[in-house]
């Protein structure tokens, strides 16, 4: 690490007084508990980012969509690009199709990352391969807002084949399981749209648990770990 990266990790971070307020006064994380899966607010969450090494690259729009007491409502969404005065465009927001007129016109980091995290509130979220969201997300709130992040995250991508095995050789990305489960992807590789879209695979994902008689959060996640265990343990040869 040269001292640039050095100075650049530990340099304070410089918020209004208004924005410390807004950030000592967010909410507490929601626990993997006894909570109905029916009566908990379940926040999807997708961040498309300049790139995907965890360390040097950053948030540049983010998606959120809310399952409140197993509800998705259209009202009930965040949505804004991050103004990143440094950034060139790259393979990955062409992907996304986050233009540079977007990027300067975001709302800063701060702004940002509080909107998000207001809107969440008390709430698990919820992600399509959530390791690389709960990351970057992490480290984003650490940075920009030297806060933690205590918020638990759920898997999408592995929720989906626990569910449904009987689908699990053929699906494995996002547009697989749409298509397993007839539903649109036009508006597929934005922030916004990949919410949506994973929280419409949620309420399937959830209905079938409820079929299976897993009702609250502790149970599903109580699932899942079993899940990881047997897979784990058959790819080793067990």
């Amino acid at each position: 690490m040269n001292l640039r990266q050095l100075f650049q990790r530990t340099k304070p971070v410089r918020l209004t007084q208004a924005s410390a307020a807004r950030r000592d006064a967010l909410p507490s994380p929601q626990p993997i508990d006894s909570t109905a899966l029916n009566r908990a607010r379940l926040v999807v969450l997708d961040l498309e980012t300049s790139g995907l090494d965890l360390q040097h690259d950053e948030i540049l729009s983010i998606g959120a969509v809310a399952i409140d007491t197993g509800i998705l409502s259209m009202a009930d969404q965040f949505e804004c690009t991050v103004f990143r005065p440094t950034h060139r465009a790259s393979q990955a927001t062409l992907l996304h199709e986050i233009t540079p007129g977007e990027i300067n016109d975001g709302v800063p980091a701060d702004d940002a990352l509080l909107g998000l995290m207001e809107f969440a509130g008390h709430c698990v979220f919820l992600a399509f391969h959530a390791g690389f969201d709960q990351r970057m997300l992490r480290r984003g709130l650490r940075r920009d807002l030297n806060h933690r992040l205590q918020h638990r995250f759920l898997d999408v991508a592995e929720l989906a084949p626990m569910l449904f095995p009987e689908a699990a050789q053929q699906c494995s990305t996002l547009d697989d399981w749409q298509n397993h489960f007839h539903l649109d992807n036009s508006e597929r590789h934005n922030a916004a749209a990949d919410a949506q879209a994973t929280a419409e695979i949620l309420l399937i994902l959830l209905n079938r648990a409820a079929k299976q008689g897993t009702n609250t959060l502790a149970e599903l996640n109580n699932r899942l770990v079993l899940w990881r265990r047997l897979n784990h343990a058959r790819s080793s040869g067990f």
